[in-house]
């Protein structure tokens, strides 16, 4: 079966992405891939992972991964086969966290798939920019449909206080917005069932590399 996980790549408190995180999470259960039980679909925070600043004193890239904040990590991203990455906007990119996140990892990235749902007052778009460039550092592989959710559009603040810099107002996606999902998803399940198989053949190479002892 096909794993994807839902990122949610901010970690600020009061932070709309946990919304949008758990609307995604419910449009894709709805996929007919989830229904005829071919994918799952998860929701990861990468709140809950209290991740430092990069303080590993190996390059991801080589696999040693001496703490145990990074392992955990690790076995959490190495378990998916493709990702939707839920993502603000933060001053033209992205949370300095979700950036983190990925310089963190190399080889559980690696030949999988990935979707974007951005939001922000210029819907994520230029952040999604910036992730796909690292991602495509990392050999992922991402696809071109993505969701943009105005905060303008996709927000309503009825009853909220304005003056409240902390006021996120209520998530109300409009109509377009759960089919753009289900395009998205269409081509990230598609994408992640068709990597599988290289992924599996590079660990069979790594495997006929390792000489017996």
């Amino acid at each position: 079966m096909i794993r994807i996980a839902v990122l949610l790549g901010s970690t600020r408190p009061g932070r709309r992405g946990e919304a949008v995180a758990r609307w995604v999470t419910e449009v894709a259960a709805r996929h007919p891939a989830a229904v005829r039980g071919e994918v799952t679909f998860e929701l990861v925070d990468l709140a809950d992972y209290a991740l430092p600043l990069l303080d590993e004193p190996v390059p991801a890239m080589f696999g040693q991964y001496r703490n145990e904040t990074t392992r955990q990590w690790a076995d959490a991203i190495g378990s998916f086969d493709g990702f939707v990455f839920v993502t603000p906007e933060y001053n033209h990119s992205v949370p300095a966290a979700l950036k983190n996140a990925v310089d963190h990892l190399f080889a559980e990235w690696n030949d999988k798939a990935a979707g974007f749902v951005g939001y922000g007052v210029h819907g994520g778009t230029r952040a999604v920019e910036h992730l796909r460039l690292a991602l495509a550092e990392v050999k992922v592989a991402d696809v071109r449909s993505q969701v943009v959710l105005s905060v303008f559009a996709d927000f309503d603040y009825t009853g909220c206080d304005m003056t409240d810099p902390t006021s996120a107002g209520r998530f109300t996606p409009g109509e377009r917005q759960e089919p753009a999902v289900n395009t998205m998803l269409d081509e990230v399940v598609a994408w992640s069932a068709a990597l599988k198989p290289l992924r599996a053949d590079v660990a069979a190479e790594s495997r006929e590399d390792v000489v017996p002892v």
